[in-house]
């Protein structure tokens, strides 16, 4: 293969690792907040329970997902310096941005809600997880900025061979970047929803004791799973409407006279979408649609209270969990590879955003960051089923605390 294609297979790899963590993170992060926010409200000890438990997990694939953000920053000057010396003007400043706010609010606002278990008054420990809440929202939105403007360039000007910006409010609201947030975010909540409720599967095909803790926790999964899928689905087709009255070559869609206009502006080359993505686009909505209708037989059972001993859906339940990841990953590569063959739609073909250097070289960062990836995707979810498999007998956020008072409490009572 030559270097363009192991770039871009390189950061086709990179990419969908790192978003299995995101698609998590994202939509994990409203429904810890709902859980703590119950607590403080209801002063509930269960949902403290539940609080912690999920935030655990939480926090271990946020912390593993910051560390493939990094490695994949490094992609675009590794491999796409083309790109970034074309359009950082425009395409770097979100992402910068994006790292900036999540490095410096959402990553310190993370540590005060892990530190501050009981030792900050309980409203303003809440508010500190809205604001992680809220920055892992705005750090998504900077993110589809900035790949909105891939899909769909405005605002700019070409003064030689660099872009300028001459609209930044036409950066920011871009049609492209706008539906895109309106199909992540739900579409992350699906993930985080029928994750939430297939753990608690696994547990009562255990036999679990904790009956009342992972029935709430079901419940919650599978109601904010089933209803993020019709915004999923209904955001979705707003974005292939989008596309293909605005650049039917991704699809196909008078396809023949399009291409003859790129061809006398851009010279000859193949500026058609692969023949497959729309039969993705099929798929995706395929499982959409098998998860409307399945879900509500055991949402159903489940408010007869008689979910808890049907094995047979319980065990769907559980194998079903890397579904919606495998769903987000596939429309992420249709998004990206429908874009193909420019990386700024009908401004910048991709094989001139490939940075000058050998085919060897890249396939070395191929083989490097596969393999750090692969590492980290292992890692954080032996880790993530470890604490799901042991439930919430095993607490450690916001433990440390009673545990170092409790000693010291007995000591000063036998002097």
């Amino acid at each position: 293969m030559d270097a363009l294609t192991l770039a871009r297979l390189e950061f086709g790899l990179t990419t969908s690792m790192h978003f299995l963590f995101v698609a998590l993170t994202l939509g994990m992060a409203p429904l810890i907040a709902f859980l703590q926010t119950a607590w403080v409200v209801r002063k509930n000890p269960l949902f403290e329970r539940l609080t912690k438990f999920w935030g655990q997990i939480y926090i271990v694939n946020y912390g593993l997902g910051i560390i493939s953000g990094l490695l994949l920053e490094f992609q675009f000057s590794l491999n796409w310096s083309g790109l970034t010396h074309f359009a950082g003007e425009l395409f770097g400043a979100p992402m910068a941005m994006e790292t900036l706010y999540a490095f410096f609010i959402e990553s310190t606002f993370l540590g005060l809600w892990i530190f501050g278990w009981g030792r900050m008054p309980k409203v303003l420990h809440l508010l500190t997880f809205y604001v992680v809440a809220i920055a892992a929202i705005g750090s998504a939105y900077l993110i589809v900025v900035a790949n909105g403007f891939l899909q769909n360039p405005v605002g700019f000007v070409q003064e030689g061979e660099v872009l300028r910006v001459v609209d930044i409010a036409a950066v920011f609201s871009n049609p492209a970047a706008l539906l895109a947030v309106g199909h992540i975010l739900p579409a992350s909540f699906m993930v985080a929803g029928f994750f939430m409720a297939g753990v608690s599967a696994w547990h009562f095909r255990r036999g679990t004791g904790e009956v009342p803790f992972f029935r709430f926790s079901m419940r919650l999964g599978l109601v904010v799973g089933y209803v993020a899928t019709f915004f999923t689905i209904g955001f979705g087709d707003a974005s292939v409407l989008w596309v293909v009255n605005n650049q039917p070559t991704k699809l196909g869609a008078g396809a023949e006279q399009v291409v003859a206009q790129m061809v006398a502006e851009h010279g000859p080359g193949d500026y058609m979408a692969p023949t497959w993505v729309p039969l993705a686009l099929s798929l995706m909505l395929a499982v959409a649609y098998v998860y409307v209708i399945g879900a509500l037989v055991p949402i159903v059972m489940l408010g007869k209270g008689r979910i808890e001993r049907r094995r047979f859906l319980l065990g769907i339940g559980v194998w079903t969990i890397p579904v919606p990841f495998v769903t987000v990953i596939l429309g992420w590569t249709v998004r990206e590879i429908g874009r193909q063959p420019w990386i700024i739609y009908d401004v910048l073909p991709t094989s001139e955003a490939v940075s000058n250097v050998s085919a060897g070289s890249i396939l070395a960062s191929l083989v490097i960051f596969t393999t750090l990836y692969v590492a980290l995707v292992i890692i954080g979810y032996v880790l993530i089923a470890r604490i799901a498999r042991r439930g919430p007998e095993s607490l450690v956020l916001g433990s440390v605390l009673g545990e170092s008072e409790e000693p010291t409490a007995q000591l000063a009572g036998e002097r």
